[in-house]
């Protein structure tokens, strides 16, 4: 049994509806398939209680609680309310019958310019097992990506439970300190050191274990709006080790920043190392870290095919021009998004300047204009 799963305890929730006209609300919820169970008093009914898709409600005269929206989750719309997907009750309950499995949907790319600051003072927002969020792209390009900026000032365990996300594609990138993770079917717990990532197929299993003190990570997500369901049942790890298994089409993969080999990147004057993450996700997406060749200085004029690119610094500083929007002086822990075919330069490079790019998709053209 896991150690999450709850036993019964014989309780039953229950929802108190008030109500009018007794018979027609028991007619009305009668229809929509829940069952009456009891009825007092006996010579003048002014309470009824009624079972249906895992709910009991009461139905009660003297209740002076105002209308409520009740939810009927179902994947076959068609069986309840004649096909409808809101009702109202005679007692003004509103019913609404709406899916029960989550669909992802990824919307359309909405292109923009961005850049974010450091120096913008944004104020950081506490988010899910109490870790501090800030947004890397304002606009989210119409909800297409979300790109935050985590962090943990105070190390130590996490208080994060088994879960997944029903995504598209997901990075998490390891900028500072380290962290300490564990996967489904992808063995023990390791620790994800500051300079290797992983991306996070749809709808694997994983638990955060712990964090270093002052632990800085990029997440990627797409698209913006996605959900996290917890697994009650699941405890990690596993017992079995896959690392070929296929979550959707796409498998999980861990780069480690050590020993790799730097190459000439996309654009002249720098090199960058591969993650792999291209090929695990089957070309849907990239990522590179890359980093000036120093005392190389070329500042060609570029653009690029991808339908989303998205930069951050995690070292040096340069100056950003961009054709129609003027030049931005950018430095660490600053992020900035190119819409495709608008030309830019990166001027004015320190030699230490290092930047995490990801690109949807993983495989696009970059032009030297």
């Amino acid at each position: 049994m896991s150690k999450n799963k709850q036993t019964d305890s014989g309780i039953q929730a229950q929802v108190i509806l008030p109500s009018n006209d007794l018979s027609a609300d028991m007619d009305f919820f009668s229809d929509l398939g829940f069952r009456l169970e009891n009825i007092f008093p006996s010579d003048d009914p002014a309470v009824a209680i009624m079972d249906g898709h895992g709910l009991s409600i009461k139905l009660d005269k003297q209740s002076k609680s105002p209308a409520s929206i009740l939810h009927l989750l179902t994947d076959e719309p068609s069986k309840l309310g004649k096909g409808k997907t809101e009702l109202t009750a005679p007692n003004g309950t509103l019913i609404k019958i709406v899916p029960k499995t989550y669909h992802l949907e990824i919307p359309e790319t909405k292109h923009s310019f961005e850049v974010r600051q450091l120096k913008d003072n944004d104020s950081w927002v506490i988010g899910r097992a109490g870790m501090l969020y800030r947004d890397l792209i304002t606009d989210r390009l119409g909800g297409s990506i979300i790109a935050s900026h985590i962090n943990i000032p105070d190390g130590g365990p996490v208080p994060d439970m088994v879960h997944y996300h029903t995504i598209g594609f997901q990075l998490i990138f390891c900028y500072k300190g380290w962290v300490k993770l564990v996967y489904e079917d992808q063995g023990p717990p390791f620790i994800l050191e500051a300079g290797d990532c992983v991306t996070q197929p749809p709808e694997i299993r994983h638990q955060v274990l712990e964090a270093s003190d002052n632990l800085e990570v990029i997440e990627i997500g797409v698209p913006a709006d996605h959900m996290t369901t917890i697994d009650h049942d699941l405890e990690l790890p596993t017992d079995k080790f896959r690392p070929e298994r296929e979550f959707q089409g796409q498998t999980f993969r861990h780069h480690i920043a050590k020993n790799v080999m730097w190459r000439p990147w996309r654009i002249p004057g720098f090199e960058f190392r591969k993650t792999g993450i291209k090929k695990a996700t089957k070309k849907l997406a990239s990522v590179h870290v890359a980093r000036k060749i120093p005392n190389e200085n070329q500042e060609p004029t570029i653009s690029h095919s991808a339908d989303i690119l998205f930069s951050f610094v995690m070292n040096g500083t340069f100056k950003l021009k961009v054709k129609d929007h003027g030049s931005s002086q950018l430095q660490t822990r600053d992020a900035f998004v190119i819409p495709p075919h608008m030309k830019y330069q990166l001027l004015d490079c320190s030699d230490d300047l290092e930047l995490l790019q990801v690109a949807l998709p993983g495989k696009f053209d970059t032009i030297i204009h």
